[in-house]
């Protein structure tokens, strides 16, 4: 589904991702995970075109969008939940999931959305400002989601997310990938969600994917000694 190949990214003169390469199945979900610094933020925003590429090509469902500005590869397939949610905390939360209805022809928010996603049909008429960390994550993905999207990207959901939440989102996560049959990868740092909601588990360290594995037969303990300052 989605398919990377030799990709560079730099910050100036400061190469950042190198030469890499991954593919990605359709309605597999994949997990990254790395320390802060290693990259996984930098890939992300190159996948959706908010940093440019200094080498390679990124092809989404056999078609080369390496070339297209972020609003393009929307409309192609990619959606994605930035690190921090980005939110609008002054707009309802209808409010903010119509944002992301901009490239679909139907305009009304889908009932699906809302059985995923039951808190913010409950919540439709607060502001986004005024949820939880767990709410505006949830806020987020139902966002991303309306703009039917093939492959979804999610950096570091479970950041300021307590515990209990974390284990919600796990479960929407995995019914998004039972329901909808799409590819989600999904950038993180909590080892026990990536487990929960992940079929492969790839490991980055400065730029570069160092390790990887079936989510039942990857090496916990060496996953650990990689995450670990």
């Amino acid at each position: 589904m989605l398919e990377v190949s030799n990709l560079d990214v730099a910050y100036g003169q400061s190469s950042v991702i190198k030469d890499m390469s991954m593919t990605t199945s359709n309605s597999e979900t994949l997990a990254i995970m790395g320390r802060n610094g290693m990259g996984k933020t930098t890939l992300f925003k190159s996948l959706i075109g908010i940093l440019p590429t200094t080498t390679g090509q990124i092809k989404l469902d056999g078609k080369d969008i390496s070339k297209f500005p972020p609003h393009k590869r929307v409309d192609s397939g990619i959606a994605y939940v930035p690190q921090g949610r980005m939110i609008f905390p002054t707009l309802t939360v209808t409010e903010n999931i119509q944002t992301g209805m901009e490239t679909v022809k139907q305009k009304k928010i889908p009932d699906e959305i809302y059985a995923l996603f039951p808190v913010l049909h409950d919540m439709r008429n607060r502001k986004g400002g005024n949820l939880s960390g767990g709410q505006q994550q949830q806020l987020a993905i139902a966002r991303a989601l309306v703009s039917n999207p093939k492959v979804l990207l999610l950096d570091e959901p479970t950041e300021g997310i307590q515990p209990s939440i974390i284990k919600d989102i796990a479960k929407i996560l995995n019914e998004i990938s039972r329901l909808r049959k799409i590819t989600i990868i999904v950038s993180e740092q909590v080892l026990h969600f990536a487990l929960e909601v992940a079929d492969r588990i790839t490991v980055i360290d400065r730029g570069q994917f160092i390790y990887e594995g079936n989510k039942n037969e990857v090496d916990t303990e060496k996953i650990s000694s990689y995450l670990s300052v």
